[in-house]
């Protein structure tokens, strides 16, 4: 079902809560991140897995023109993408259960293989007289999906045998380019990939598409841009670590621009006057140490919100910064309001983005939940309204 969606010049009315995407950000970070190769033939893959990383992912691709493919995690994401008009090519990176394998060719959609069990049911499938392109994955040191290379020689010529099926690509990923400033890792992984390509193309075998390059590897390291960048995290303006930007930094790389695409607002459902020594919230985990205007909003962790910002995160209101108070609640938060006395009933309140000088951004909703700003954003309810928004 495909979810609405509307471009406002200004801020949308008749929602409690509701997450905007800058109409202009998508595209520009696929621009910068393709500034980064000086290839003019290399092709960009946006990861648009997981809801777009929880932006969205019907607006995230319909501002995405500059992309030549899509990348998703699961069947269901693919062919809805493909019920969004999507024509360009849409490469699965999770497994496809057997018994849906058809469903997947009949979408057109690029497969990452690794069983024998895939090959073994698209043979089946592909001798009906249709076709399937395949991109077989690497194990090379990440520990999850993937293909070890000792066993790349015998799938490569049982899938070379099946008719109807094209062995476009190849890929891998890495383990530790993100979270250090020491890359012997993921030059290992790389060493090992390209011996593994090697071998792949003197048995005859040459795959169209090459790619290893998340955002990290795309920013830091061109010899892994092969002929495809594969970029997740960068597409939405976020960083994928700090460390990544001080590599960068420290190593004299040009550092790309990226943009925030996504803020998430809500409004305050009601304000009122508790007096000092009041408990708010469940547990009474925060008592008022004096009189306390309080607001609440009409979000919660169902939402997204994490239940480990309560007594330790802040909103934006008018510009200024609300404390968090008490746990968060399924659907509800509570905000000191006290030092805001301009604040008003409805009122937007900012959990993510930026309200005049200040800015909430997912790095500071990462640190105070003690994760990493791709899961702030990707768990973000799939049910609130992505609103697409142009600022001037």
């Amino acid at each position: 079902m495909h979810r609405k969606y509307t471009m406002f010049i200004n801020y949308p009315m008749g929602y409690l809560k509701w997450i905007e995407i800058e109409e202009s950000a998508p595209n520009w970070n696929l621009g910068q991140l393709r500034s980064c190769s000086d290839s003019k033939d290399l092709l960009i893959c946006a990861v648009v897995k997981s809801n777009a990383y929880g932006h969205g992912a019907e607006q995230v691709t319909s501002l995405l023109p500059s992309a030549d493919w899509f990348a998703v995690n699961s069947l269901d994401e693919g062919i809805e993408l493909r019920q969004y008009g999507i024509k360009r090519p849409i490469l699965l990176l999770g497994h496809v259960l057997i018994e849906r394998l058809p469903e997947a060719v009949k979408a057109d959609l690029r497969l990452t293989v690794y069983n024998i069990e895939t090959l073994e049911k698209l043979e089946k499938i592909l001798n009906h007289g249709v076709n399937c392109r395949i991109h077989i994955k690497i194990e090379t040191g990440t520990g999850r999906q993937g293909l070890l290379p000792r066993n790349v020689p015998e799938f490569i010529r049982m899938a070379s045998g099946i008719e109807g099926l094209e062995i476009e690509g190849l890929s891998t990923h890495f383990a530790n380019i993100e979270d250090t400033l020491n890359h012997e890792y993921a030059e290992r992984q790389l060493r090992l990939f390209n011996e593994v390509v090697e071998t792949i193309r003197e048995s005859g075998v040459s795959p169209a598409v090459i790619h290893t390059a998340c955002t990290a590897a795309t920013i830091l390291f061109p010899e892994t841009h092969f002929n495809m960048l594969r970029t997740g995290i960068g597409l939405y303006g976020l960083w994928p670590s700090r460390e990544t930007f001080l590599s960068a930094q420290s190593n004299g790389i040009p550092v790309p621009e990226l943009r925030p695409v996504l803020s998430w607002k809500t409004r305050i459902v009601q304000i009122k006057e508790l007096p000092s020594g009041s408990y708010i919230g469940y547990g009474c985990t925060y008592k008022t140490s004096r009189s306390t205007r309080l607001g609440v909003l009409p979000v919660g962790y169902a939402d997204g919100y994490d239940r480990r910002c309560g007594n330790s995160a802040h909103v934006l209101v008018r510009g200024k910064r609300a404390p968090v108070l008490g746990r968060i609640c399924m659907n509800l938060v509570m905000i000191d309001l006290t030092d805001i006395p301009e604040a008003a009933l409805e009122d937007t309140a900012v959990l993510l983005g930026i309200d005049q000088n200040e800015i909430i951004s997912a790095e500071m909703l990462a640190e105070w939940t003690g994760t990493i700003n791709y899961e702030a954003v990707s768990r973000i309810s799939p049910f609130l309204p992505r609103i697409i928004v142009r600022r001037g």
